[in-house]
């Protein structure tokens, strides 16, 4: 969901998002910080569980939150300030087509030692992450957004991955930014405790998958089954019965006449 208010526009209505988004450009009094309910019901409204508002005023110029639901309800909230942006259509590069999954890199070590950036960081892959896919190809490797966590800021890159010859089976690999591009300062956090984080990722019991038994995978993924069977008596075993091996008369006798010889003898 994203909201649009004054000048963010130009923020929120980037082609990054198409068409997993919905757009709500009405002016509303929405204070995401004192008052959630008109976040949570247009989470309802729109069956989102992630959402964008944007606003803009002296206190907080272009000021920008991101956030998540939980049962419909806001799990957590990041608010951030735009310093600087530069749009998808100032840069005059080619494009990535709607709905390509982008792959995600985060540098800096605020990512991993800092709670809020932690969140950030956890927040932005919910965000821009797609559908799972189980395969991709590698020409469908072709976009990427780069955070970087550096005093106190947070810089937002877009690319678009190049694949060029290079003379040996794995191409060589360039990058050329695409738009856009966003220079954020870290303001206000709404985090959940961590008894409701960790409830808010725990898998429903009908999502998970059942464990197979007597199946096991190698480091390649080819899957390997077990069977287990009864002893099997193969003189039994029906077999294909060919012209060219069917037994003559003369054979037929012979071994009728030893069968009978060897009842006579047991009895």
């Amino acid at each position: 969901m994203c909201f649009v208010l004054k000048a963010i526009n130009y923020v929120l209505q980037y082609a990054l998002k198409k068409p997993y988004g919905v757009l709500y450009k009405k002016k509303n009094i929405t204070r995401p910080f004192e008052d959630q309910t008109s976040l949570e019901f247009f989470s309802k409204k729109s069956d989102c569980s992630l959402f964008m508002f944007g606003s803009h005023n002296k206190k907080r110029p272009n000021n920008l939150v991101i956030g998540r639901m939980y049962d419909y309800h806001v799990l957590d909230m990041i608010e951030v300030g735009i310093e600087k942006f530069v749009s998808l259509k100032d840069i005059k590069n080619s494009k990535c087509p709607e709905g390509t999954k982008p792959m995600l890199i985060f540098a800096g070590d605020d990512f991993d030692v800092t709670e809020d950036y932690r969140r950030l960081k956890s927040l932005l892959i919910d965000f821009f992450r797609g559908p799972t896919v189980s395969n991709v190809r590698l020409a469908g490797l072709e976009y990427v957004l780069h955070f970087t966590a550096l005093n106190g800021k947070i810089y937002f890159r877009s690319y678009k991955l190049l694949l060029k010859k290079s003379g040996c089976r794995t191409p060589r690999i360039e990058l050329e930014e695409m738009g856009p591009s966003l220079d954020l300062v870290l303001r206000r956090t709404h985090l959940a405790s961590d008894d409701l984080y960790k409830l808010s990722m725990k898998m429903p019991k009908a999502l998970k998958p059942k464990k197979k038994k007597n199946v096991s995978h190698d480091t390649f993924g080819t899957t390997y089954g077990r069977i287990h069977m009864q002893k099997q008596d193969l003189s039994k075993l029906q077999t294909r019965k060919m012209k060219g091996l069917k037994k003559r008369p003369a054979e037929r006798k012979a071994e009728d006449q030893e069968k009978k010889s060897k009842r006579i003898k047991k009895d």
